[in-house]
């Protein structure tokens, strides 16, 4: 039968992968969480491991609102007063109350006119960048861009795509020089902060440079910046890239599912924009949103956030990355990155990094290792991610254990 020739090419397929060390390992399932208690963050427990204790040095949630009670409260209410699902897309009786405030909150917390949610940031990428490119666009893009946007633009047809070396501005110059003429519209592509790295987009020298040459096309140069890792995280209020740079992108996706510690993606711009979107974008016009639940608590972890206790939470979380940054280099090992919670420990070799993955586990330390081919060879690394809900006695005892491993 077909099925069993398909199953057969598609385990013939995962062997490969296993051959080119590109498979992913089996899934480390959650199955409860142990709050935060006497001087220690929170204890993950996991599927198989009875009641090992472990903490999560590779999660997302920046401030560690997806526990926090306002937000957990916020998403009860709402899944009582509303259901568990939007049962429809918006444009078929599924925009609820809580979708129209969320996306008043997000505008005004970007300073922008309009907001409109997605399933997920990914979901938002996809669904807005082909919306922005005719077949007499022509894109420019970060080398380093996640995987969404490098989809996003396989999924349209540009007049012409350019690549320009991570972060490096005067390729990027020498890139919308070059193709002058090629196109009416430019789109620059970037993230606000890189995952793997933690660095930055130099938001402000790119949109200048923007501004030095849109001139020389019919529709101008846009930009998209997708700052997922930013927002909650990064900037004085924690705003994200734009606050840190001083500096704005025409359109601006991020995520509620990191920092803010809930699930799904957005784009904030001028109103003329958001209008065109909700009509064009697949992502959006076909596929149910995030649950009213969702939206609620997403707005109960963005008051959080805009709040004195917020402006804690950004102080403390700074603090924490500071104390594991310089603890690492005193330990000799490799750091990059600086302002963002994002940690890469460099180990630049990929049996190295998996045998400390593996002694950080056996220590009931849950920590990402970053192997070739999915970096380069030669840039293998361990990416750590600190939360505000860590504490110090986290961070040390993190650092102990990468201690005993240096030996």
């Amino acid at each position: 039968m077909g099925h069993d020739r398909l199953a057969e090419i598609l385990t013939e397929n995962l062997s490969e992968l296993d051959r080119k060390g590109l498979r992913k390992q089996a899934e480390k399932v959650i199955c409860g969480i142990k709050p935060a208690e006497n001087g220690r963050g929170p204890r993950c427990h996991l599927a198989g491991y009875g009641r090992r204790e472990f903490i999560r040095m590779n999660s997302n949630s920046y401030l560690g609102l997806s526990l926090h009670p306002k937000v957990v409260k916020a998403e009860e209410e709402a899944a009582r007063a509303f259901g568990t699902g939007p049962g429809a897309v918006r444009f078929i009786s599924g925009t609820y109350t809580t979708h129209l405030q969320l996306e008043k909150q997000l505008a005004e917390f970007h300073g922008r006119t309009a907001a409109m949610l997605f399933s997920a940031a990914y979901a938002a990428v996809m669904g807005i960048i082909p919306s922005l490119i005719s077949d007499e666009t022509i894109v420019v893009s970060d080398a380093l861009n996640h995987n969404s946007i490098i989809n996003g633009i396989r999924l349209a047809k540009p007049a012409c795509k350019l690549i320009y070396r991570h972060l490096d501005m005067a390729d990027l110059e020498e890139k919308l020089q070059g193709c002058t003429g090629q196109g009416n519209r430019v789109l620059v592509v970037t993230d606000g902060i890189f995952s793997m790295r933690g660095d930055a987009a130099p938001l402000g020298e790119l949109t200048r440079l923007c501004r030095k040459y849109e001139d020389r096309f019919v529709e101008g140069i846009i930009t998209v910046v997708d700052d997922s890792h930013g927002v909650g995280a990064f900037g004085p209020t924690g705003r994200g890239v734009e606050e840190y740079a001083e500096a704005r992108a025409d359109i601006l996706v991020a995520t509620l599912g990191k920092a803010l510690g809930v699930n799904g993606g957005y784009v904030v711009a001028d109103s003329r924009v958001i209008a065109y979107l909700r009509e064009t974008s697949p992502f959006y016009v076909y596929s149910n949103p995030i649950t009213p639940s969702e939206a609620a608590a997403a707005g109960a972890a963005l008051a959080v956030l805009e709040s004195f206790e917020g402006t804690k939470l950004l102080a403390g979380m700074r603090s924490l990355t500071g104390r594991f940054r310089n603890g690492l280099r005193r330990l000799g090992y490799e750091v990059l990155g600086r302002d963002h919670p994002i940690v890469p420990l460099m180990i630049r070799d990929s049996v190295r990094t998996a045998d400390l993955v593996d002694y950080l586990f056996e220590h009931n330390i849950l920590a990402t290792g970053l192997n070739y081919p999915v970096v380069p060879e030669g840039d293998e690394e361990i990416r750590f991610q600190i939360a505000a809900d860590h504490t110090e006695w986290d961070i040390d005892y993190v650092l102990e254990i990468l201690s005993e491993f240096a030996g």
